[in-house]
């Protein structure tokens, strides 16, 4: 297996038939409050099965979807044929992207930073690959900021991320963003709880960052 992919074939499955459920309870609207807006050229990590292509505006010229999985990657690519702006669907790992420096004028993560293996590492790659006043937008489930859920989300993370795909759901990614130098300019938490089962996943958080003129990712460990 080379290091542009990764494989769970089975929660990649199980994955891409929860989607569309979870759509129609509320994560169609999250998408088009996190892509709206959005210009020129776009990174996308984790595209998953590609649910995010149907949501981005025309403003859009071009989205590079990188998706690691090969199950997920081969439903990206049917769905990017049916998208309404032009989309690129490669392989790749979010630490180590598969695109020059400077090449974009925003990226896009969706509910895939609670798996990446190094959350620092992936949002310093995307620092990378941002122009200078890019936009990265973010839609993720985080660590809660009430205490006892926060110890329940730790607790819990002993066992999760083998049930699902790698996925973490005690990680202070808005903590995390900002380590990897950018400027969160607007956020807003909520609770998303499509069913019983994605109760330790329920706190969630859509924003908007910036990549600041001068600032640097800090080299420290953000897994």
């Amino acid at each position: 297996m080379s290091k542009a992919s990764y494989s769970h074939p089975i929660f990649a499955r199980l994955f891409s038939w929860f989607v569309p459920f979870a759509e129609h309870l509320g994560i169609s609207e999250h998408r088009d409050e996190l892509l709206a807006g959005l210009t020129g050229r776009v990174v996308e990590i984790g595209a998953g099965s590609g649910a995010n292509f149907f949501h981005y505006p025309d403003s859009v010229i071009e989205v590079v979807a990188v998706e690691p999985e090969p199950y997920l990657r081969t439903r990206a690519l049917q769905a990017a044929r049916l998208s309404s702006v032009p989309v690129q669907v490669v392989a790749g790992m979010a630490e180590s992207l598969p695109v020059r420096s400077g090449a974009f004028d925003a990226a896009v993560v969706s509910l895939v930073l609670c798996s990446v293996n190094d959350q620092i590492a992936a949002l310093s790659e995307l620092f990378r690959v941002l122009r200078f006043g890019g936009e990265l937008r973010f839609y993720e489930h985080v660590l809660a900021e009430e205490p006892s859920l926060a110890c329940w989300q730790r607790r819990v993370d002993l066992i999760w991320p083998h049930l699902a795909g790698g996925c973490h759901t005690s990680r202070d990614t808005l903590h995390t963003i900002e380590q990897a130098g950018f400027l969160i300019i607007t956020h807003r938490r909520f609770a998303f709880l499509p069913c019983i089962l994605s109760a330790p996943v329920s706190p969630h958080v859509i924003g908007r960052a910036i990549k600041q003129l001068d600032a640097t990712p800090e080299a420290v460990d953000g897994t």
